[in-house]
């Protein structure tokens, strides 16, 4: 079900169970529905395992870590993350170049953290050792986790793509929407003119995946929408556990603003594009007349 050879820990289960589900969906449509339901989640779940594992350290140790240790929270967060990415390229969960993109990102949303923090826009309240500025670093790795995923998924569904956008204007959004979140504080802030544009780029685009051996299509954009809702509600999470507030929050937790989710929609095209340039400079982009669609 996971399909992700080349990892060879699980080689033997994957040949059982790929012998199993062509039992169990012989001559049933309705079996092979629920066949494909069971595995796209499977495999969503299996793309989010950076974030997954990130986001339970966040809650273990809001849960359990105990006041006054002698190691901060947030360093063990940063010791956690550099453990999981270490693990990850180990068991080859992924690959170096996605290793790279993940460590780009990890630094643009630093960068972005220090003048956020700095311009008062959410704070981190407790104490660490290892931190730039007012930003303890493990919260590069949140960042990173979404850059994980959109790679991971990206091998696991063996995305193809019709009406793509240029690369050139693909880069040209992401640093256009990269240099907002830090002109906005002093300019008008254009993250309405950030979502047209983004919208007239993609609109006709649809991204091909395979969950099995078929591969199935949705408008990409529903799919930028569907995964921004999955990161909201993950900050949701995280400011519960206290990992970071928001100015709104300081006197007691509430539920993170409903304009930050169009901020992780855009943050998450800067990730998309970064693994679009990786996938484009090793000549992996495929277009979708070459594929049968089920």
């Amino acid at each position: 079900m996971l399909n992700v050879q080349p990892w060879p820990l699980i080689a033997r289960f994957a040949a059982r169970e790929a012998a199993f589900a062509t039992r169990f969906t012989a001559g049933s449509r309705a079996r092979l529905v629920l066949y494909e339901f069971i595995r796209f989640g499977v495999k969503q779940g299996w793309a989010c395992l950076f974030g997954a594992l990130m986001l339970a350290a966040i809650l273990g140790t809001h849960l359990f870590w105990p006041r006054g240790a002698p190691l901060a929270r947030y360093d063990a967060l940063l010791l956690a993350g550099l453990a999981i990415q270490a693990g990850l390229l180990a068991f080859r969960l992924e690959t170096p170049g996605e290793a790279k993109i993940v460590l780009v990102f990890h630094a643009v949303g630093t960068a972005m953290e220090v003048f956020k923090t700095a311009m008062g826009s959410w704070s981190y309240p407790e104490p660490s050792l290892l931190r730039l500025g007012g930003v303890p670093l493990f919260t590069g790795f949140m960042y990173a986790a979404v850059g994980s995923y959109i790679a991971r998924a990206w091998r696991l569904f063996d995305f193809r793509f019709s009406h793509h956008p240029p690369g050139w204007a693909v880069l040209g959004l992401a640093l256009a929407i990269y240099a907002n979140f830090f002109s906005h504080h002093y300019a008008l802030d254009a993250r309405w003119l950030l979502f047209a544009i983004t919208a007239l780029l993609f609109g006709r685009c649809w991204v091909h995946f395979r969950v099995w051996r078929r591969h199935r299509r949705m408008p990409l954009l529903l799919g930028f929408f569907l995964v921004a809702i999955f990161i909201y509600a993950a900050e949701n999470l995280g400011t519960f556990a206290g990992a970071w507030l928001y100015p709104a929050q300081r006197g007691g937790w509430v539920p993170v603003a409903p304009e930050k989710f169009g901020s992780w929609f855009l943050l998450m095209i800067i990730s998309y594009a970064l693994v679009f340039a990786l996938h484009r400079a090793e000549g992996r982009l495929v277009s979708v007349p070459r594929l049968r669609r089920g």
